[in-house]
């Protein structure tokens, strides 16, 4: 696994505790939980009928709306934005505590200010700097800005709705931001060869963006040894993180209705283990670095593919995090993956490696019209058709097609209107396999007629079809 197990803002990282035996067991519990949980599949009398899928989610977010907030929550938000503008005005938002001085460096100190005081009243007054912001939102509360009461209030929650804890973790941020020069971090080229480790592709079904962090691309010692081989590497490995986090940040909407925070998507697939001294140290740096300086940024870390030592490392990684941090994960085993994907994140916006439909550069399905996802459940031992009308002649048709956990017999025919026309089989009829990804494919048509996908499950248990289709007309 890689230290890149801290994905933005609260680490990605779980919150399993192992240690006893017992306890063991009841993290293991209550992940499996966690997977299984979300909205089940309300079954019609008749569950063979198809039905249009509703992007649904199966968590909620706490609202940045100011009528939806409590009374100590606007009064939180109120006094923060107070402090800030204090400091603001007072060009007090960068000025870094002292520390407790003796009763000789008290009184030297108070000598020294009014030695100062004078000379600044000599001198012209200086200028207040009003144009401080952080992601772009100005954090002046006198501007008005809707995305500033946003990103404070990302702030108080992190710290409990504690002002002044909330108001020292901002200036901290900022002061922070500012030494290591974050705000110009975007136009730097940083590590380039680690490119394959995290991507940013598609949204969930509520708009947030979603970040993808392959940890097996780490399998490789040439590529971890340029991430983590020693203290300079592992310090460029944590900028390039900072720099990835920011540009998810860019696609976020730091509005009071706005997406304004991540989904992480942590692939542990062939990821090494935590035997590497090398990964645990950048991992805890930046873990930290994130949690302190990224607040509420990420609204859910889904971990997937998750090996046998996780829950070993989640006990090293564990004392890291923050409660609510720890609070936003869900993890999945192997044979879960595409079912809990699919909770959080519509099935056309889920890669095709991970049994969705999105394919890369594919545009068979945008703006094209129907196209819209569908669901239909098959019965244990019982056989489902899905009919795709065909009117037209000379036109192509295409059609996606998933089944959760497959173990199927899958076939696609097309049969013409003309009763004196032969059936043509388009894909026979095979048995298909567990392990089986999405089906894209096409057939175009020199008479009308129906294209027939047939659906044999040889299982005892119901499955679940998700399937879509289009016709791209002739010329």
């Amino acid at each position: 696994m890689t230290v890149e197990v801290v994905k933005a803002e609260e680490a990605q990282v779980a919150e399993v505790v192992v240690g006893v035996e017992e306890e063991t067991k009841k993290v293991t519990n209550e992940s499996e939980q966690v997977v299984e949980v979300g909205e089940k599949v309300k079954e019609l009398d008749d569950e063979s009928k198809p039905k249009i899928i509703e992007k649904s989610s199966s968590y909620k977010e706490e609202s940045n709306f100011l009528s939806d907030l409590k009374e100590f929550e606007r009064k939180a938000l109120n006094d923060l934005k107070a402090k800030l503008e204090e400091a603001i005005l007072g060009n007090n938002i960068y000025k870094k505590e002292e520390p407790k001085k003796t009763e000789e460096e008290a009184k030297e100190g108070e000598e020294k200010e009014k030695e100062e005081e004078i000379v600044a009243q000599e001198c012209s007054e200086e200028k207040v700097d009003t144009d401080i912001s952080i992601w772009g939102v100005p954090l002046l509360p006198s501007k008005g800005t809707e995305g500033t009461d946003v990103v404070l209030l990302k702030f108080l929650r992190a710290r409990e709705f504690k002002v002044n804890d909330a108001f020292v973790m901002l200036k901290k941020t900022l002061q922070w931001r500012k030494e290591a020069n974050i705000d110009s971090i975007l136009d730097e080229e940083i590590s380039p060869d680690l490119s394959s480790a995290a991507y940013m592709n598609g949204v969930d079904s509520k708009g947030h963006p979603v970040c993808y962090n392959i940890f097996g691309v780490f399998e490789s010692e040439e590529l971890y040894q340029k991430a983590f081989g020693n203290e300079e590497k592992r310090k460029q490995f944590l900028r390039w993180r900072c720099q990835l986090m920011e540009k998810g940040i860019q696609k976020l909407d730091l509005s009071p209705g706005g997406a304004s925070s991540l989904i992480q998507v942590n692939d542990l697939k062939n990821s090494p283990g935590p035997v590497k001294k090398e990964l645990r140290m950048a991992t805890n740096q930046a873990i930290q670095l994130l949690q302190d300086n990224y607040p509420e940024l990420v609204a859910k870390n889904i971990f997937i593919n998750v090996p046998f030592w996780y829950y070993a490392l989640n006990a090293l990684i564990s004392p890291f995090l923050t409660q609510r941090s720890k609070s936003k994960f869900v993890v999945a085993r192997p044979a879960k993956v595409t079912e809990t994907l699919l909770k959080y994140i519509p099935v056309e916006e889920i890669p095709v490696h991970y049994g969705g439909f999105k394919r890369e550069n594919d545009f068979e399905f945008y703006g094209k019209e129907g196209g819209s996802v569908s669901e239909l459940i098959i019965k244990a031992g019982s056989t489902n058709t899905i009919e795709i009308p065909a009117l037209e002649v000379g036109s192509t048709l295409v059609w996606d097609l998933a089944v959760l956990g497959w173990e199927v017999k899958y076939k696609e025919e097309f049969v013409p209107t003309d009763e004196g026309s032969y059936t043509i089989i388009v894909q026979k009829g095979k048995k298909m396999g567990s392990q089986e990804g999405p089906i894209r494919n096409t057939f175009r048509t020199n008479e009308p007629g129906k294209l027939v996908l047939t659906i044999e499950n040889l299982s005892s248990r119901k499955k679940r079809v998700l399937y879509r289709h289009t016709a791209n007309k002739s010329c």
